[in-house]
């Protein structure tokens, strides 16, 4: 479908025959021309941070898969943002943090949302039924219905996630 730095349409091209097209369509997925326009934008910023170029017979098609992926992600941040904003109304107005404070919790969430989407679903499962729901090992082996050992694997791997994530380097 695409190769890095190949023959095939330009950026330049691509940009001026496809961009309009593309901000219509996300238009019409998302409901407003702003946001149409930042996603048209980063799409076009994707595909030359990764140098891809598909061939001019892919080319809707392409922009359209980078655009859906980049959809998925926008309501997965405001998903993640209104319920941070939502537990931040209960707090007392002298504990309600900074807009820049919330602005690298919403980040910091955003990434845990990364680090535990890619984790397999008994580990984050088992992992957040531990850390949210403080459920002992030996209950959460019962609800998954593994051992204690897996229980005590499946954290592992996710405290290893997390680890390697937030340092960004092996264990």
């Amino acid at each position: 479908m695409s190769t890095a730095n190949a023959p095939g349409e330009p950026i330049e091209v691509l940009y001026r025959e496809h961009s309009s097209w593309l901000r219509n369509w996300l238009r019409a997925k998302l409901g407003n021309a702003w946001d149409a326009a930042d996603l048209a934008h980063d799409t076009y910023l994707r595909l030359l941070n990764n140098g891809t170029q598909p061939a001019a017979a892919d080319s809707r098609r392409y922009l359209t898969q980078v655009a859906n992926g980049l959809v998925i992600d926008l309501f997965r941040r405001r998903g993640i943002e209104s319920a941070y904003l939502d537990a931040l109304a209960l707090l007392p107005q002298a504990q309600v943090p900074s807009e820049e404070a919330r602005a690298q919790a919403i980040e910091a969430l955003m990434e845990l949302d990364r680090i535990l989407g890619d984790l397999p679903p008994k580990v984050r499962r088992a992992f957040l039924m531990c850390k949210m729901d403080e459920m002992s090992y030996r209950d959460i082996a019962q609800a998954l219905a593994v051992s204690v050992s897996s229980v005590e694997k499946y954290i592992a791997t996710a405290l290893g996630a997390c680890y390697l994530a937030l340092y960004d380097q092996p264990l």
